[in-house]
């Protein structure tokens, strides 16, 4: 995939907090190709810098340095009424916390019809869109029930109505079955995929649980700030329990500026430290450890 091709198009991005006196570097060069209408996640493990990719990619933070492009907003360079604007009308965005998704006071219609209010939308076209939405997600017999009278998994379906109220093109999940059951879990995952299938919404999941990852038909996994491998063919969720799998296969990821990010457990079984030696044979790359790293440590 290109970046022309793509819906979401993330090019040696750069993220640096300032904390007192010291600076931390969460994103480091990452680079990411989403294509339209996609379903796909994105694990790592904590302080990896996955959450800081996806609230950037929400618009709640903004890059350091390098390019990232959303369908036609440039994250990097936009307004402060754009960047409302974007996070209005683009995409949608569910919490692992569900307190943090619906209003406890507000019933599951009101919940999803908030948005769509401040959006400046009618009371008709409100009420309409909140019914359809809630009957896409499996809760139309749940209009008038408030959060508190949900389970977490209807919850969270309502939640996933919410941020789509006004049809965003891209959907963000934060670890949306962190606080739920597998069998739970995965009814949310299906949910998510008849969202897709019907609307045809690009969704973004983060997670630490590559079992939900496996879920998708792409996953990328980000270490160190670096996207550093990817993750093709489908696994059915259910796997842990039984159930039947695919096989899927795992690929080292290229930059555009030639970098791959190896496996340290690969590094460690070779001894390999700090230099390498590269060459081409036989129409592959081929990377051995480099005498220089013995001789260098000899010298100190």
């Amino acid at each position: 995939m290109n970046s022309e091709s793509s819906y979401i198009s993330c090019r040696d991005v750069f993220k640096i907090y300032k904390v007192a006196d010291l600076e931390v570097v969460a994103l480091r060069g990452l680079e990411l190709e989403v294509a339209r209408g996609e379903v796909m996640a994105i694990i790592g493990a904590s302080g990896s810098g996955k959450s800081t990719l996806l609230n950037i990619l929400a618009g709640y933070d903004a890059p350091s340095a390098g390019l990232v492009q959303v369908g036609d907003y440039d994250l990097l360079n936009m307004s402060s009424k754009q960047i409302v604007e974007y996070r209005r009308r683009e995409v949608g965005f569910v919490w692992q916390q569900t307190s943090r998704n619906l209003f406890p006071y507000l019933n599951a219609q009101e919940n999803v019809e908030l948005p769509m209010l401040l959006a400046g939308a009618g009371g008709r076209e409100r009420r309409d869109r909140a019914i359809e939405l809630l009957n896409l997600v499996g809760l139309g017999d749940r209009l008038s029930h408030k959060p508190a009278q949900l389970s977490g998994g209807e919850q969270q379906r309502v939640a996933i109505a919410v941020a789509l109220g006004n049809r965003p093109s891209l959907l963000l999940a934060d670890e949306p079955t962190g606080e739920l059951d597998t069998e739970t879990g995965q009814e949310i995952l299906d949910m998510m995929a008849t969202v897709n299938r019907e609307l045809g919404t690009t969704i973004v999941v983060v997670t630490h649980d590559p079992a939900v990852s496996q879920s998708v038909g792409r996953a990328v996994a980000i270490r160190d700030g670096k996207t550093s491998s990817e993750i093709r063919g489908r696994v059915s969720f259910d796997r842990q329990i039984g159930g039947g799998r695919q096989d899927v296969e795992e690929f080292l990821l290229v930059d555009s500026s030639g970098r791959v990010q190896i496996p340290r457990e690969m590094l460690d079984s070779l001894n390999i430290q700090r230099l390498v030696q590269a060459d081409v044979e036989d129409e592959r790359v081929r990377i051995r450890p480099s005498n220089a790293d013995d001789e260098e440590g000899e010298t100190r």
